[in-house]
């Protein structure tokens, strides 16, 4: 009796090429996408997808409405094989980066500005005295529009605020803060013996853009306490919402990170624990990417718990 063989397929020569167009497909919803994505025509993909299959006795990719989604066997294969593609994509570049060590290099950063104001100066006055020579980029952008750009390989990290944690990317937060109430000086609120929700009611509101994480929190826990408002102005930046608050046009709901001494004088600050969750400012990055030793300095700036040789796994926590 002849022995047992698999069946064996061409594509077996280039085993990384099928699995870097599954996990393209997969992560770009089409196999159009996933051709642009790679530089080749959408019959070669289809092919080394159905070359994939084939091998695997399974069926991989599904259509749900325009969009091509795992299957149950898909996904186990994307959660094995990624990391996997990653790591030997970047192989050339890790490999670059772990001989210069940290002495030279590039890292990119995307955070909103006031994680820029608020939080780093002091992380990153501390990454330059350590690491001179490494080239910082600091992306001044909302926090939805950093983990686009991560997706797109075009920051290493992301530093700020998730409240939904996608299903590509890890969230660990490093810092928690309490809400606060701001006022100007003398508002009936600033010395109200007992606070509750409903009496923020009538005074008008001044808050961050709707996309942002502040103004959905605000709007989420108002209308679950079925707390009726109104919102006076919407503008970016916490020092211009202080500014505005100082003025008397309005009142506003900020974390406690952007409140300063020089606040003290001009604004009137009340926790507002008791009815919001606290906000946690964290690390954002890709699942199954490794980070840079450049990244991997920073993060342990942000806070040491971070950094572990396990880093971060795919429930998108750390795995201590």
């Amino acid at each position: 009796m002849a022995p047992h063989t698999s069946p064996r397929f061409s594509y077996k020569s280039d085993r990384l090429k099928p699995l870097r167009a599954f996990c393209q497909t997969v992560r770009l919803g089409s196999v159009s996408r996933a051709a642009h994505a790679l530089f080749v025509s959408q019959p070669a993909i289809t092919l080394q997808l159905q070359a994939l299959e084939r091998e695997l006795g399974v069926r991989l990719l599904e259509r749900t409405g325009r969009r091509l989604t795992p299957t149950r066997e898909g996904e186990l294969l994307y959660e094995m094989a990624q990391p996997l593609v990653e790591q030997l994509d970047g192989l050339e570049a890790a490999f670059r980066d772990r001989l210069r060590g940290l002495d030279a290099g590039e890292l990119r950063i995307a955070a909103n500005s006031s994680t820029i104001l608020y939080l780093l100066p002091r992380i990153v006055e501390q990454f330059r005295a350590r690491h001179p020579d490494v080239r910082l980029t600091l992306h001044n952008v909302v926090t939805d529009d950093g983990t686009e750009m991560l997706r797109a390989d075009a920051v290493d990290l992301v530093v700020g605020t998730l409240v939904d944690v996608p299903a590509d990317l890890s969230y660990e937060p490093a810092y928690r803060f309490e809400q606060m109430l701001i006022t100007p000086p003398g508002h009936p609120l600033a010395g109200q013996p007992e606070l509750s929700l409903h009496d923020l009611a009538p005074h008008p509101l001044i808050l961050p853009p709707q996309r942002q994480v502040t103004w959905r929190l605000v709007d989420l826990v108002l209308q679950q306490n079925r707390v009726p408002y109104t919102v006076a102005l919407e503008v970016s930046g916490w020092d211009v919402i202080k500014q505005y608050v100082a003025m008397g046009m309005g009142i506003s709901i900020v974390p406690s990170i952007c409140l300063t001494e020089a606040d003290h004088g001009r604004l009137a600050a009340r926790s507002l624990a008791a009815f919001f969750p606290a906000r946690t400012y964290g690390v954002v990055v890709r699942k199954g990417r490794l980070l840079s030793p450049q990244a991997r300095a920073f993060v342990a700036l942000i806070k040491p718990d971070l950094l572990a040789p396990r880093e971060y796994d795919e429930s998108g926590h750390s795995e201590r």
